[in-house]
């Protein structure tokens, strides 16, 4: 790690205020904290950019991720210490900040301890485009995807007590969401972070709308199958999504879907259709056709039988959250100390 003495690596823009902390205080807080900081990076820790949102100020400390659209950051609280996720989203028109408003409202419907709360947030005018941003806790063991992948790389698989621990706290989170009328919509690894006792925490409620969506007429359809395409990523998208009919209704049950398929990629460490899609073959027509387990899955028939039932190609025989929660919590009774580790 190189450490820079003489400028900051980064800077907000003309709202920022620009302050001086002690290099030495600010590097104790990142070990402190177990702040990721990679090989290589430089990192500045004697002029510190510094953001106000409601009245109370934090510091920049680096970058984390970044999409299309937004990007994400590492905080820390000048008063509390803690660190936080600051999630900028670009709002070019009206429209893109009517979404970011949305999202905003998202976070604030609920208080549940499987959904990302929202602590702050506010919008940035400059230039004549604004700027949401979204202060979020920070939760430092990062996604789920990334547990997977680092699972993968050394060979090893995700113990049946662990799946089964994790599904429940996003079966919990789906419930609360579903019960409240609405639908996540983009439901995956990378939007469930993991915290260090291994609660999942559903984050990106941008794509969330309302559950039951009555489809009237193929240009309705259209305007849904092509918000779909934008909003539902492709290898987890419900298959009523791909090709969706002039007179029907969408529901919740398009969650349900990437939930079995959230469940095959903890179970295969690879969703479902992640090689067709890495293919360029048709994932559209892939999810029509029952999910293939492969004979190698050492997992439990009872957890095996779960993920089928789940990943129904057809809506009206998919199961709801309720049903998929009675059958998790009676895996976790009938199998409490159910350990398959692979190496």
């Amino acid at each position: 790690m190189l450490i820079c003495l003489l400028s900051a690596d980064y800077f907000y823009d003309s709202n920022a205020v620009f302050v001086l902390e002690s290099g030495i205080q600010a590097l104790i807080s990142l070990v402190l904290n177990n702040v990721p900081v990679k090989m290589g990076q430089t990192l500045c820790i004697c002029s510190r950019s510094s953001i106000t949102i409601d009245n109370k100020k934090y510091y920049f400390v680096q970058k984390l991720d970044e999409g299309g659209f937004s990007y994400v950051d590492l905080v820390e609280g000048v008063k509390d210490g803690r660190f936080y996720a600051l999630k900028r989203i670009l709002c070019h028109d009206r429209e893109g900040r009517q979404e970011a408003q949305n999202e905003v409202e998202m976070h604030q419907m609920f208080n549940h301890p499987n959904i990302l709360s929202l602590v702050a947030h506010t919008f940035v005018d400059r230039g004549g485009k604004s700027e949401a941003w979204l202060l979020l806790p920070y939760i430092s063991n990062g996604s789920l995807w990334s547990v997977l992948e680092k699972l993968r790389d050394k060979g090893r698989s995700v113990p049946e007590k662990q799946i089964i621990k994790i599904l429940h706290g996003i079966c919990s989170g789906l419930k609360a969401i579903h019960e409240k009328g609405y639908a996540h919509r983009d439901l995956k690894p990378t939007n469930v972070l993991l915290d260090e006792n291994d609660r999942p925490v559903l984050m990106d409620l941008g794509s969330m709308n309302r559950a039951r969506i009555e489809v009237r007429g193929t240009r309705e359809a259209m305007t849904i199958q092509d918000w779909a395409a934008q909003r539902c990523t492709i290898s987890y998208r419900a298959p009523e999504l791909f090709n969706v009919e002039s007179y029907c209704i969408i529901d919740e049950r398009t969650d349900i879907w990437s939930l079995g398929c959230v469940l095959y990629c903890m179970m295969m460490l690879e969703g479902p259709y992640d090689l067709v899609f890495q293919k360029g073959d048709s994932v559209a027509l892939a999810v029509q056709n029952p999910v293939a387990i492969p004979q190698s899955c050492s997992y439990s028939e009872g957890l095996q039988m779960l993920l089928s039932s789940i990943m129904v190609s057809n809506p009206q025989e998919r199961p709801n959250i309720d049903w998929v929660l009675d059958q998790v919590q009676d895996l976790q009774s009938r199998s409490p100390n159910t350990q398959t580790n692979m190496v």
